[in-house]
């Protein structure tokens, strides 16, 4: 009889256990929400996440290339996050005073403070400079559209290594490309020219600007020595972007010909390309040089689409001469 008692006694000590278990877990899970509705723990701001540039100094002390290397990698993240937002709205979200609760309009406001700290960490940080230039410089919304910021930082690297030639030819870039500003562009050319090492076509980069200035041809020519020039994978993609943008830009000029073209002959204004198509103006859709459809608007203007990463392209506030 013992023996059929230590049995049963074995048999249901697992249940107990298991009862046990779950007893213990709901109690902590209860005991956790208590916790959170009594003691809510406060927010964390985007102003927390990083450092005063005299306090990162000190801190950072003798891990100097190190604190840059993480502030460099935490303004990449806080960049590409931004950009991410942007991929991720939705093209039918309906307008913000409809939304109960609207998100708050996108800012890159720590993107040059994350910079100006990976820099100060570490002044010959060149990608940081570079790199960090052409994302302050970026039009809105893929970018914070601050020149003005991308040339102080730009600067700042003029002052911790003098006589850098990129560093005075991608200020010249950003008030050729973003600034239209083509005389100052052509002193930085001419500047980064005079300096040791700087390549033979930078004088002709001058000259160029200053007697084509605002011309596609003439930012053809800067974004293919750009290109042919990198030394780094990155500095070639962005120069590739450009020429895709020019490119687009040559193509939609193209293809607004044939959309007046076929206006005029059939009085019909388009808002799709099929008729196009079936009219024998066009073999297909036509795509951009990244393989995104160009739309029509109700006006039947040719444009690029804002789910294409050339999207938006840059501003020609002058009349253009011929492309190449």
């Amino acid at each position: 009889m013992s023996n059929v008692g230590d049995l049963r006694s074995a048999s249901v000590s697992p249940v107990v256990v298991l009862l046990s278990l779950a007893a213990l877990f709901a109690a902590a899970v209860w005991l956790q929400m208590l916790r959170e509705t009594r003691y809510v723990l406060p927010a964390t701001t985007e102003e927390s996440l990083y450092l005063t540039r005299r306090a990162a100094d000190r801190i950072a002390f003798s891990y100097r290339p190190m604190g840059a290397d993480l502030y460099w990698i935490r303004t990449i993240q806080y960049y590409g996050g931004r950009k991410r937002e942007i991929d991720s709205a939705s093209p039918i979200a309906p307008p913000p005073m409809l939304l109960p609760n609207p998100r708050p309009a996108l800012t890159y406001d720590l993107l040059y403070p994350l910079l100006d700290i990976t820099t100060t960490l570490d002044p010959r940080f060149n990608i940081a400079y570079r790199f960090g230039a052409i994302f302050l410089a970026e039009p809105y919304p893929i970018g914070p559209g601050r020149p003005d910021l991308a040339i102080a930082l730009l600067e700042k690297g003029l002052g911790a290594m003098p006589g850098t030639w990129e560093y005075l030819e991608d200020i010249g870039f950003v008030y050729y490309w973003d600034l239209h500003n083509y005389p100052m562009a052509a002193a930085y050319f001419n500047r980064a020219a005079d300096q040791p090492g700087a390549p033979w076509w930078m004088r002709s980069l001058a000259a160029t600007t200053l007697a084509k200035g605002g011309q596609r041809s003439a930012s053809r020519l800067l974004w293919r020595q750009m290109f042919d020039s990198a030394t780094d994978e990155r500095a070639r993609n962005a120069a590739a972007l450009k020429l895709q943008q020019l490119d687009a830009l040559d193509q939609i000029e193209q293809l607004q010909r044939l959309v007046d073209r076929f206006v005029t002959r059939t009085a019909i204004t388009p808002t799709t390309w099929p008729p196009l198509v079936r009219a024998g103006a066009l073999r297909g859709i036509p795509l951009d040089p990244r393989g995104v459809p160009y739309e029509l608007s109700q006006q039947g203007a040719v444009r690029l689409s804002t789910r294409s990463p050339l999207f938006p392209l840059p501003a020609e506030p002058t009349a253009q001469g011929p492309t190449s």
